[in-house]
């Protein structure tokens, strides 16, 4: 395991003005702070200038002391949503590579300037988040214990770029950037004045009142929704659901708004959301995996590798200390279990006793989720999703 001034800090470096300002400005405090820097390029394969660019951000590295890895999006491309395709594509090889070289933090140079194109899109009517300052990798699971920094969100994109020109620096202009088939494209061609980052609704309270079990349910009292903000209740309630029902998309805000409306009552209601089921009677509301979505192509049955831990269904990551076992949905083989284990499955919602990993070697069959067991180890990723998500991890992890 890697010392705390050992773990280097990831810095995505595409070659433009802003990642290249970041850049420059991470190597320095790196030798300040005696901590490594990690830069990562992206070639995306949609520009025959790629390899280019990918060999101009290498240099960069090399002339600043830092170590460099190359990152290939490779396979079809999508005939629409390419942009978002690539977006999640880079967030998943940034994970991947930051992980394996011991990273925890992955710095962005997202600027004020993009602050106020994602709002410029919002006003469009997109979706388009406002991009955070620190915040969970988006990437799931390949993200899990991962942070993206973006420090520069109070500066503009043409203060940025007249640094760099005071420094004699030049920079690569993606020509995608002037492509106004792009809404981003649109919104930055009619120069929105930069705004200060959106504050984000309060989430750390509600997540701190939150209770979670063996399953992956999270569980809270209905009356903290209600004393809630209307965009508070909806934003806590798409995390809470797309973090035990262990997906990577947040829900449609039009079905998240109706679901809120709906526990904003009194009724006893149960209903799906993101791959989760929300249980609620007239004080408390439940939400772990429904188990349903098997028949869509969740929970999905996977062999164990011994000493390589393996993410099982977006909610359990399991490690094994032998070979032959695998992992598959509990349901159907509830009765296989040990005593002590069916007693500790019983005392959860029954709807969510199905969902739980199974472990099975042969004719043995335990759930690690509940019980420690021999030759497996088994950690629920719901609870410190959730969290990290709703602001209440403010720090790099070590």
């Amino acid at each position: 395991m890697l010392a705390d001034d050992e773990r280097p800090l990831a810095v995505a470096l595409s070659g433009g003005g802003d990642s290249l300002a970041l850049t420059l400005l991470a190597a320095e405090w790196g030798k300040q702070a005696g901590r490594p820097i990690l830069v990562l390029t992206v070639d995306h394969g949609l520009q025959r200038q790629s390899a280019a660019w990918t060999q101009a951000c290498a240099e960069t590295a090399r002339r600043l002391g830092a170590d460099f890895r190359a990152l290939a999006w490779t396979g079809a491309k999508p005939g629409s949503g390419l942009a978002a395709a690539a977006r999640e594509a880079r967030h998943r090889l940034l994970a991947d590579a930051a992980r394996q070289a011991g990273a925890r933090v992955i710095l962005m140079g997202h600027t004020a300037s993009d602050v106020a194109e994602a709002a410029a899109m919002r006003a469009a009517g997109s979706t388009t988040p406002a991009p955070r300052e620190w915040a969970p990798s988006p990437a799931w699971p390949e993200g899990r214990g991962l942070f993206v920094l973006r420090p520069m969100l109070s500066v503009t994109r043409a203060a940025i770029r007249d640094w760099l020109t005071a420094r004699g620096e030049t920079w690569i202009d993606d020509p995608a950037n002037s492509d106004l088939a792009s809404a981003r494209v649109r919104a930055r061609a009619a120069d929105p004045p930069p705004d200060e980052p959106p504050g984000e609704p309060a989430l750390a309270p509600l997540a701190e009142a939150c209770r979670f079990d063996a399953a992956g349910g999270v569980t809270f009292e209905r009356a903290l929704l209600r004393g809630a903000e209307p965009a508070q209740a909806a934003t806590f309630l798409a995390m809470a659901a797309v973090c035990a029902g262990g997906g990577d998309r947040r829900p449609a805000s039009d079905r998240v708004e109706r679901l809120r409306a709906i526990l904003a009552g009194g009724a006893v209601t149960a209903t799906t959301l993101a791959g989760a089921r929300i249980e609620a009677d007239a004080e408390v509301v439940r939400i772990f995996r429904e188990p349903g979505e098997a028949k869509r192509g969740g929970l999905p049955m996977l062999y164990l590798t011994p000493g390589k831990p393996v993410v099982w269904d977006g909610r359990f990551e399991l490690t094994a200390a032998r070979d032959g076992l695998r992992v598959d949905r509990l349901e159907g083989l509830m009765r296989k279990l040990p005593p002590d284990q069916q007693a500790a499955v019983a005392a959860l919602p029954a709807k969510a006793r199905g969902g739980l990993p199974a472990v099975t070697d042969g004719p043995l069959v335990v759930c690690p989720a509940v019980t420690q067991v021999v030759g497996v180890e088994c950690r629920s990723l719901v609870a410190e999703r959730l969290l990290a998500a709703c602001g209440l991890l403010e720090r790099e992890p070590f």
